[in-house]
């Protein structure tokens, strides 16, 4: 087990959107020297870390060049130089997730493959080289209606995914190499986040439920505790935390899970750091999801994962046909509801769907806090 030294610990992060920022924020109260690499001098990240490094994420000479200034070296993104993290590693840089873990997760067919591998639950799925491939399987009948398609690589906050319910949607097919799958009957979509230290040790976050906006495929809303049954909860942290000790890795596992029409728990995606899912943390669990990513990552004791309070995360996404300098509307009235917590990332721009911060709700009840979120949600406008 590591022992914290804050003087002149140098912690890392690449990329420097709003999961960095509020990385580095958690970092800050152990006194930890953070350095953050982006290529956008204004990202959210670079107003509060203590060194901000231009670069780009998927640049080899980059991606070496700042890991070789740090002790400890994270990301807030899947799409990074892995080739330039292994060399990192090898030179003795401490590569947290390890880059094997990341190159793995960056490939949504070899994820898929790790599942099978280890008697995961998820959904039957197909790898096809491109979307010729696909037309024909439909073609020739070995794939039928509906499916989803998914990017192998390179998809994020729901770009890269096509839902294929008839032949009239064919025309959605996205180009690439890419996994197609069952489309599940879901019932509802859970998430757990799972960390884990070098020296094994396991902790489970409380399982939390996602309401998805259709429109932007991004979660529009979670609640905390999650409203399932006490034997889909069992089985969702047994198999978050089976993935986490499976992958032997260091730091969070964020596990998005589907619930069936039949009420089977099904993996769908993994993400290997701070998730949407676990922003909730902050104000209603005992340790946050940034501080036991810095925890797991660092090789210290785990937090204890208690939930406080019930609680509702909203995202605030940019309004549609709004883009530019952004503007807030309604903060101040949402401040004035007790339980209340708001979080802006930073971003100057706003774009249509974009994540420009979130509120927690906590209350005592759920239903409460659901009830003021509601009112939150339709208070508060992000425009131009």
């Amino acid at each position: 087990m590591e022992r914290l030294v804050t003087s002149n610990l140098k912690l890392g992060i690449i990329a420097g959107g709003q999961l960095g920022k509020m990385l580095i924020q958690e970092a800050s109260k152990w006194d930890v020297i953070s350095y953050v690499m982006d290529s956008e001098k204004e990202c959210p990240a670079a107003s509060v870390a203590s060194h901000y490094i231009n670069g780009d994420r998927l640049n080899y000479e980059d991606v070496c060049s700042f890991g070789k200034m740090v002790d400890v070296l994270t990301y807030e993104i899947e799409s990074v130089n892995t080739k330039a993290l292994k060399k990192l590693k090898e030179e003795g840089v401490k590569v947290k997730p390890d880059p094997e873990v990341l190159e793995l997760i960056q490939d949504k067919g070899l994820q898929k493959q790790f599942y099978e591998q280890h008697a995961i639950p998820t959904s039957p799925f197909t790898l096809f080289q491109g979307k010729e491939e696909i037309l024909r399987a439909v073609s020739s009948k070995s794939l039928r209606f509906p499916f989803v398609q998914k990017i192998r690589k390179g998809g994020y906050d729901g770009q890269g995914v096509a839902i294929i319910e008839t032949e009239k949607d064919l025309g959605k097919l996205l180009e690439g190499e890419s996994l197609v799958e069952e489309k599940v009957p879901i019932a509802k979509e859970i998430s757990v986040i799972v960390a884990r230290n070098e020296q094994g040790e396991v902790r489970s976050f409380p399982v939390v439920e996602m309401v998805f906006d259709k429109q932007a495929n991004l979660v529009e809303r979670l609640t905390c505790p999650a409203n399932i049954s006490e034997e889909q909860e069992e089985r969702a942290q047994s198999i978050a935390l089976k993935l986490v000790n499976s992958l032997e890795m260091s730091g969070l596992l964020a596990v998005e899970f589907f619930i069936d029409k039949r009420g089977d728990v099904i993996v769908n995606e993994i993400s290997p750091r701070p998730h949407n899912s676990g922003h909730h943390s902050f104000e209603s669990v005992i340790t946050s999801q940034f501080e036991q990513h810095l925890r797991g990552i660092m090789n210290l004791p785990l937090g204890s994962t208690q939930l406080k309070m019930p609680a509702v995360m909203i995202n605030l996404l940019g309004e549609p046909g709004y883009e530019g300098k952004v503007k807030y509307e309604g903060l101040t009235e949402s401040m004035a509801i007790e339980g209340v917590k708001i979080h802006l990332y930073g971003k100057k721009i706003t774009k249509p769907f974009r994540k420009m911060g979130h509120v927690t709700v906590l209350s005592e009840s759920l239903e409460e806090a659901v009830g003021k979120a509601e009112k939150v949600k339709n208070l508060i406008k992000v425009k131009a």
